[in-house]
């Protein structure tokens, strides 16, 4: 039942042989990978909005300019990115540029931050989308926590099926919301140029609380760089595109910048020209549709593509955090399950690890996105750092034609990321960027002792000085319940392990020890019955003290304990028996020198 539900939910398995039919065109690659990014124009105006307007809605005017330098910083930083994707065309996120240029523990920095950033991403976008769905239907206000997890179940699914059947499913919504972000900016700057409509009305205008000072500039700058979250994306998933991977990957990040810059700037020049000024309960972008577009269809069709593009957004999280989770198991920095490809070729256990942990995070911040947003933009500046650091090791080490060239225009990002990320993390910290400052350095010593384990158990496992054992000293233990088909029949099967088997029976009861004494002379007279007292109606200690005391008085290399089991017609007939074999199982299974072995025995209609 269990597999015919998984086949149901995420589809047949796909062969290895597959996966080159699993890459993305131009076309729905720029819905995986920059739907993070692009929806990032639903919330970024706002962030700027709701600094500058604490010095008064006089201070609003410097939306402009902040969006300005944002966009150029997000040009200087394509272009960085488009160097990085022609320069390693199987992948070339912050944590392969920084471990192949800068060493270990800058990788181990970048692969931290990203993976922060990444479930940031799907918490932050998925409570956004929530907030675009309550603003136009305030009643769903108080159930958004609830909304947003299932939210993110539908998604972690969709993942589970494939990246090209999420891709499928996710290339509309990201269209539909680039038309509607172009039909309400193009409107928007029409409706003015003609008719000069006035701001949009405001029921208590905000009453400036703080002084217009460089300090809450940089505040307002520094959110606003949220609009930049996403832009690395591409970079580390060049290898689900389609030949020639890094012409492609290149093409698609040019078109993403261009998009996003011109939303951006967009969105921000109409929320001055009308006098949005930041409301509790409705989003900027919806006052800004609300007062050019009126309150219907298109109204509700802006507002149902944002929600649609702020949920899938997380899609890119979905795209990239389990490659990189794989890349860094890969090195042995995480649990190797992470490297592993499901049935349908896709990073399932990062799949379900990112869906678990973005929920959680949810849960734990109820669901506000200018609560989370201020975790958000810490670690995506780091890895930028990172990255672009590291690429100007690669130009230098390199030295092809050009280098110095291309060498500078990395410098220039990584100088830019840099400031941003000090300008960030100073203006941010109390507002809770000081939490993903301290976890990332945590995150990194987790790393690190997962790899010493991992050396560990190599270290413990070569052949090197190893000497091939030529005889082992060993009894098998087989307790019994009571005697029936199945205790016969692994019985059988112990002699043939071993010419010394014996039989452990724990009496928790006088008469059905007796009665078991004589039928037992009838089966199995010639394998030793041996009684254990357990005055305190314990099956396990009485079993484990006796495996302990034979091992170590008869000085045994191994004990082998084989346990009979019988198996059920239907799994939900083993509910209605003991589950003693399991417990059995489970408190042999870290004891040295002990080998437990299953002898099932299927119970037919």
């Amino acid at each position: 039942m269990a597999m015919a539900l998984r086949r149901f939910f995420l589809g047949r398995p796909l062969a290895t042989a597959h996966v080159v039919h699993e890459r993305l065109t131009k076309v729905k690659a720029l819905a995986v990978f920059s739907s993070d990014a692009l929806s990032s124009v639903a919330y970024a105006t706002e962030e700027i909005l709701l600094v500058l307007v604490l010095a008064g809605t006089a201070a609003l005017h410097l939306s402009i300019p902040i969006a300005i330098a944002i966009g150029l910083l997000l040009l200087i930083l394509t272009i960085c990115y488009w160097q990085t994707v022609h320069a390693y065309p199987m992948g070339g996120g912050a944590y392969i540029v920084a471990k192949h240029n800068l060493g270990t523990y800058p990788s181990l920095v970048a692969g931290a931050a990203l993976l922060t950033d990444y479930i940031l991403t799907v918490a932050v976008s998925i409570a956004s989308g929530v907030a675009a769905i309550t603003s136009a239907f305030p009643s769903l206000y108080p159930h958004r926590v609830a909304l947003a997890v299932a939210l993110i179940a539908m998604i972690t699914l969709a993942n589970l099926r494939g990246i090209r059947e999420s891709s499928n499913i996710f290339a509309l919504p990201t269209y539909l919301f680039i038309i509607g972000m172009f039909g309400l900016i193009a409107t928007g700057l029409i409706k003015y140029t003609l008719y000069g409509l006035g701001p949009a009305p405001v029921a208590d205008p905000p009453v400036a609380t703080h002084a217009l000072t460089t300090f809450l500039v940089l505040r307002a700058f520094a959110s606003g760089c949220t609009a930049l979250t996403g832009l690395e994306a591409i970079a580390d998933g060049v290898p689900a595109f389609q030949k020639p991977e890094s012409r492609n990957a290149g093409v698609t990040l040019l078109w993403m910048a261009l998009i996003l810059m011109t939303m951006f700037i967009g969105i921000t020049t109409l929320s001055h020209l009308y006098g949005i000024v930041p409301q509790h309960g409705q989003t900027v972008v919806s006052q800004l549709a609300r007062h050019v577009l009126g309150s219907g269809p298109l109204y509700y069709y802006v507002q149902a593509a944002t929600a649609m593009i702020l949920v899938l957004a997380a899609n890119t999280s979905y795209a990239d955090f389990p490659r990189l989770a794989s890349f860094i198991a890969r090195d042995r920095f995480l649990p190797r399950q992470l490297v592993n490809l499901g049935d349908r070729l896709v990073f399932s256990n990062g799949i379900i690890a990112l869906g678990v942990l973005a929920s959680l995070l949810i849960i734990a911040f109820d669901g506000d996105t200018h609560a989370l947003i201020p975790l958000y933009a810490v670690g995506v500046f780091l890895s930028f750092t990172l990255s672009q650091s590291g690429m100007v090791m690669h130009w230098r080490k390199e030295r092809s034609a050009g280098w110095a060239h291309r060498a500078a225009i990395n410098g220039l990002g990584a100088f830019m990321s840099f400031v941003v990320l000090g300008v960030f993390a100073t203006v941010k910290f109390t507002q809770g960027a000081w939490i993903v400052i301290i976890l990332i350095p945590l995150l990194v010593l987790h790393f690190r002792s997962i790899h010493r384990h991992y050396e560990f158990v190599n270290a413990r496992l070569t052949l090197g000085g190893f000497e091939r054992p030529t005889h082992i000293r060993h009894v098998v233990i087989v307790p019994v319940s009571d005697i029936h088909r199945g205790v016969v029949l692994a019985l059988t099967y112990a002699k043939t392990i071993s010419s010394d088997v014996r039989a452990v029976y724990v009496d928790l009861n006088i008469e059905l020890a007796r009665a078991l004494r004589e039928r037992w002379k009838q089966w199995h007279a010639d394998i030793p019955l041996v009684v254990l007292e357990s005055p305190y109606r314990s099956i396990i200690q009485p079993l484990l003290d006796y495996i302990d005391a034979v091992k170590r008085d008869e000085q045994l290399d191994m004990v082998t304990v084989l346990l009979p089991e019988y198996v059920t017609p239907h799994w939900w007939q083993t509910l209605l028996h003991n589950q003693t074999a399991l417990l059995i199982k489970g408190a042999l299974l870290f004891k040295k020198g002990v080998i437990v072995i299953s002898v099932p025995y299927h119970l037919e209609e």
